[in-house]
This record gives C-alpha cells, structure tokens and sequence, in this order.
C-alpha cells in the first residue's frame, strides 16, 4: 500500500475518499448493532451525513470522462442523494422495512460496488492498493 498519490491528490479528491472510508466502517457498526435505538439513529444521522459529503464531493470530481466532464458516476451521484432523503423520511414514517432496503441498497451500491471501480488500474485508489 503507497498513500502517495493519494496524498498527491486535490484536497476534494481526499476529503471524498475520507467519508467514502469513514462511511463504511460506520456502515459495518451500523449492520452489527441492535437497531431502533438512540444510538442507532444518532449512527445514523452520521453515516447519512457522511454520505452525503461522498456523493456532494463527488460531483467536483471530474476525469473519468475527461478532465471537467460528467461520467455516470455522477448519476449516481444524484441517486445517492435521493436514496438518502427517501430512507430518512421511510424512517420518520416508521416504514422501517422499506428504510433497512434503502440503507443497505446504498451501502452496497454507492459504496461497496462503486468503490471496487475505484481499485481499477489507473485510477488513484487503485495505485494507492495495489501500486497500477
């Protein structure tokens, strides 16, 4: 493991992938601790923020398509957003089946597999882990 390009990289490009890190380990805490508490929803209240900064820094983040140009990614972008306000407010409704499926949906596809194609040769991640 070489931190150097990821120290190399725009302080965006850092802060992203410190919440993008941060929100998966407190996603794991999340999944393994009882649900329905106070400290559950206060967890809660952090991981929805720190997806939040994921999927807002994200739209700063530009290359893949080129340098300054929209990719998919940044649809997902927009997803992410919504997925969060629809799983907070099934929450507030006490839908909580629909709530655990938005959660661990975005868990798993904003953040598990989004960021497998970040260990993709070439891109930072992937020369930050595996040194391509």
């Amino acid at each position: 493991m070489n931190l150097a390009p990821l120290l190399a990289a725009p302080w965006l490009v850092q802060a992203h992938v410190a919440a993008a890190l941060a929100a998966i380990l407190l996603g794991l805490v999340q999944f393994i601790r009882p649900k329905g508490t106070g400290a559950h929803r206060l967890l809660g209240w952090c991981w929805v923020l720190l997806m939040a900064v994921v999927a807002l820094s994200s739209i700063g983040i530009t290359g893949v398509a080129g340098p300054g140009h929209f990719s998919w990614i940044h649809g997902l972008s927009a997803f992410t957003l919504g997925g969060l306000t629809a799983a907070v407010f099934l929450a507030r409704r006490r839908n909580i089946h629909a709530h655990r499926n938005f959660m661990m949906g975005l868990y798993l596809g904003a953040l598990l597999v989004t960021g497998a194609f970040t260990l993709l040769p070439g891109r930072i991640m992937g020369r930050v882990v595996f040194g391509w």
